[in-house]
This record gives C-alpha cells, sequence and structure tokens, in this order.
C-alpha cells in the first residue's frame, strides 16, 4: 500500500525512491543522517538506479549479444595485429572525431570479438550503440515496401552513436543492397562513427557488390576518416577444434587400455 509521500515522489518521477521509500528511510534512521544528508543518500539512490536502468536499456537496445571479453584475447596468436590501434579503439577515441574503425581479418580471427568489445566500450561510456550482420541489415531495408518505410529504416540505423556491421563479405549482394549500404555509410559520413568487420581487404570489394557502380563510392566513404585495422594469422577456431579433436582421441585411447 503507497502512502501519499511515496505517490509524491513517484510524481515527481522518483519511482525507484518511491517503491522503496520505507527501506530508505530506515536506511537514514541507522545511519543517523541529517535532513541535508538525507536527500542527498536518496538523490544518490535514485541516480544510481537511473544510470543502471539507462545500462540496461543501452545493452538491450545495442545487440551485442554474449560475447568473450577482451581479458580473455590471445594477442600473441595472430601474426600480424596492430594492439596499439585496437587499444585506442577500445578507448574510444575515434568517436569524438566521428572517425570509422575497419577490421580486416581472416575468419575465425576474432574480429567480431573485438566489434562487440569496442560496441560494449561505448556502452558503458553512456553511448547508444546498434550491432548488427551486414546480411540482416540489407535483408531489413530492402524488405520496406514503400519510400516512407525505407526513410524510417534509415533513421533508425543513422540514430546510434555507433553502428556496428558485422560480416561484410561472406556473401554477395546485387546493385540495389549495394546503394542501401551506401545511403546508410553515407548518411553518417563525418556525423557518426561505424565500426565494420569485413574477410576482404578493400580491393576485394567488387566482388561482394559485383554489379554495383556504387563500390568505390562506397569503399571511398568507409576508407576515409578511417582506422583500417588488419589481422592476419591461423583461424582460432580451427586451433580450438584441432584440440578438441586430439582431447577426445586421448580420451578414447585411455578407455581402451583400460
Amino acid at each position: 500500500m503507497t502512502t501519499p509521500l511515496a505517490d509524491n515522489l513517484a510524481g515527481l518521477g522518483l519511482h525507484h525512491a518511491a517503491a522503496h521509500l520505507d527501506d530508505l528511510v530506515a536506511t537514514a534512521t541507522k545511519k543517523r543522517l541529517a535532513p541535508r544528508e538525507t536527500l542527498e543518500f536518496l538523490v544518490e539512490r535514485e541516480s544510481q538506479h537511473r544510470a543502471k536502468q539507462g545500462l540496461e536499456r543501452r545493452l538491450a537496445r545495442s545487440r551485442i549479444g554474449r560475447f568473450k571479453p577482451i581479458a580473455d584475447f590471445e594477442w600473441n596468436w595472430p601474426t600480424r595485429i596492430d594492439r596499439d590501434a585496437i587499444e585506442a579503439a577500445l578507448r574510444l577515441e575515434f568517436l569524438e572525431d566521428a572517425r570509422n574503425i575497419v577490421l580486416v581479418a581472416p575468419q575465425g580471427l576474432g574480429k567480431t570479438m573485438l566489434a562487440r568489445n569496442i560496441a560494449h566500450a561505448a556502452v558503458l561510456a553512456g553511448h547508444s550503440v546498434l550491432l548488427v550482420t551486414a546480411a540482416h541489415l540489407l535483408l531489413d531495408l530492402s524488405a520496406q515496401d514503400s519510400a516512407r518505410a525505407l526513410e524510417r529504416r534509415f533513421r533508425h540505423y543513422c540514430r546510434p552513436t555507433l553502428l556496428c556491421i558485422d560480416e561484410i563479405g561472406y556473401l554477395s549482394y546485387d546493385a540495389r543492397n549495394a546503394d542501401l549500404l551506401f545511403q546508410v555509410v553515407s548518411r553518417r559520413y563525418e556525423h557518426k562513427s561505424v565500426v565494420m568487420t569485413t574477410n576482404l581487404a578493400f580491393s576485394d570489394w567488387p566482388t561482394i557488390f559485383p554489379n554495383a557502380t556504387c563500390a568505390t563510392a562506397l569503399i571511398d566513404r568507409t576508407v576515409h576518416h578511417a582506422d583500417v585495422i588488419a589481422i592476419e594469422g591461423e583461424s582460432y577456431r580451427r586451433r580450438e577444434a584441432e584440440a578438441d579433436k586430439k582431447t577426445r582421441r586421448g580420451g578414447r585411447g585411455k578407455k581402451a587400455a583400460e
């Protein structure tokens, strides 16, 4: 049952204080807080609650999903990697100048993991973020059945402070899809940052959009004001699969010996 004070607090937008009024008063009484200290305590708890809610909302909207933290990244495994550039990206230094980050690496070298960690760092810093695969982005845009609906989706992808487009290069697209991706990149160009991951060098991007006249312009808009980070080496996943295979073989050999 709510009290008039709780109702008034809720009316002022102090919903956490209203819902936990008895606990807050009990804590303030136990700590023997002065009236000013009690108000400061209430505001601090309300602010903490709002910050937590804001973080949870940004994480949900970002669609980052589950990922390995950067602490688990094996820096010594790739034969080529610019660790300083990646750590600068994780510090979000590129966001202030609306620069792009392009992670170029063969499959299985952790570029998606790095992109997700950059996206997560941006969420923790209070930025709005959206992570989407190139396939999902283009399927969504191409499915719009009117110019007005398409414009709404363009605004959706242009709204976040940081847009992460994952897995460019795994599928080929027609000229219309190339134009759609070009529109997204162009609308964000020099205004908001994009993080991209691709398994292909830019010289091979015309194979992604084989009939698109805008392919060169798309590359130019992507690379201009961008930090292109190339990663080379053998696949982590292949190494892990081989290790699992050896483990299973060892287990079968042990059982046979018994």
